[in-house]
């Protein structure tokens, strides 16, 4: 029997944050465990696959709840993923999760005490009138990660996304993300359609942002290596007419890298002037960008496009950021490619794509040289605000656009 709270791997810092109340009590074992005297469990999680290797919380408020959590969105994961769960799925439809071995997460509160006082879902089953049951991914302790709880009815309908925000930096992203979701266009056209906003609180020290579930039919994309581009530029002008292009100099969006650069200190500062410099004259359109646009955040729905994850979305931004975003985080995070390569393979996709964009070649040079910089300030906040340094991006993006911006002829 063990408390995960006091684990430091990935079911320890989930733990600690979705059940941080000192008064409940929480514990692992090969089977269902019997609440200390004066608690009465108030919910039980099946640990996939293992406490060590620990991915999922499966939660057994019922088969139906059980089977649901699993099986919902498979369509979205990788064929391996989609597999395994598809076993897990069956296995707790059939109540029989145990013959997988997986040990069971027992969480208890005092006979006295309110569980809705005490539990992040109890507390939202109040507030939406209903009974709700939560299946909490786990990912590596890191942070800037999110706990994010799915969550289901008594039916084992999904309910609403739950996104917590327990540091400082993750706070901001998911109240980004409400306020992203509360003012998105709905006009249809080539917008993709996204979730809307249910609610927005404050619960102890945890910001939460309460989204619609995805559709059930959502897919993965059939091409995930072709930038959606009219999607992308529909974002961009919220679905309305271009914007007149104006100089890098004198822009809120340069005024916007400046002030946070001058925050962050370091080198940065020194390669958002040489950017001034050379592309100050330099006009383009700016609007509005999703802010993480890759195929993970991505899928299909009826013939259309839906896009989830707002929590970095801005205004002001050069029109083909998103462009940028993808090309870059695809070969970061997708194939593992270090940073220098990934502004290779950013480069390569602007080239490809940014005529449709409306960028000629010296546009797709700023474009891709700014969202460097954005992205190394965006990485210098998550830092100062508890994120920590991305070992992807600190130091090798400094490096990057030391290279990029170097002034001709050095």
């Amino acid at each position: 029997m063990q408390d995960p709270r006091n684990r430091q791997d990935g079911i320890g810092w989930v733990s600690r944050a979705i059940f941080a109340d000192a008064r409940l009590w929480l514990g692992v074992a090969s089977g269902p465990a019997p609440p200390p005297p004066g608690h009465r469990v108030v919910a039980r999680y099946a640990v996939v696959p293992s406490v060590e290797r620990a991915k999922f919380l499966l939660p057994l408020a019922s088969r139906r709840v059980g089977a649901a959590s699993t099986l919902a969105y498979n369509a979205l994961r990788p064929p391996r993923v989609r597999a395994n769960r598809l076993a897990v799925g069956v296995l707790a439809g059939l109540g029989a999760t145990r013959l997988a071995r997986m040990p069971v997460l027992t969480v208890a509160a005092p006979d006295t005490a309110d569980p809705a006082e005490l539990l992040l879902t109890g507390s939202l089953a109040r507030a939406e009138g209903r009974p709700l049951h939560a299946a909490i991914g786990i990912r590596p302790p890191d942070p800037h990660h999110k706990p994010t709880l799915q969550l289901f009815d008594d039916r084992g309908a999904a309910w609403a996304y739950a996104k917590v925000g327990w540091n400082e930096a993750t706070r901001a992203m998911v109240r980004a993300e409400a306020a992203a979701l509360r003012d998105l266009p709905r006009d249809g056209g080539d917008l993709p359609d996204a979730p809307r906003l249910l609610r927005e609180l404050s619960w102890g020290d945890l910001a939460v942002t309460l989204v619609e579930p995805m559709p059930a039919g959502v897919r993965r994309l059939a091409r995930p290596d072709r930038p959606e581009v009219a999607a992308m530029l529909a974002v961009a002008r919220r679905g309305g007419p271009p914007a007149a292009p104006r100089p890098l100099a004198g822009s809120p969006f340069l005024a916007d890298l400046t002030a946070r650069a001058e925050r962050a200190g370091g080198p940065v500062v020194a390669a958002l002037a040489a950017l001034a410099d050379r592309d100050g004259a330099t006009a383009l359109e700016f609007g509005h960008w999703h802010g993480d646009w890759v195929p993970w955040n991505l899928g299909t729905h009826r013939g259309r496009l839906y896009a989830w994850d707002w929590e970095n979305s801005g205004a002001a931004r050069p029109v083909g950021f998103d462009l940028a975003h993808q090309g870059f985080q695809s070969a970061l995070s997708l194939h593992g490619r270090p940073a220098a390569e990934a502004a290779g393979e950013m480069t390569t996709a602007l080239a490809r794509h940014g005529r449709s964009l409306g960028l000629d070649p010296a546009r797709c040079r700023l474009v891709a040289d700014a969202y460097l910089v954005e992205l190394w300030l965006r990485t210098a906040e998550l830092a100062a605000g508890g994120g920590g340094w991305s070992p992807k991006l600190h130091p090798a993006l400094l490096h990057v656009l030391a290279e990029r911006l170097r002034p001709t002829g050095d």
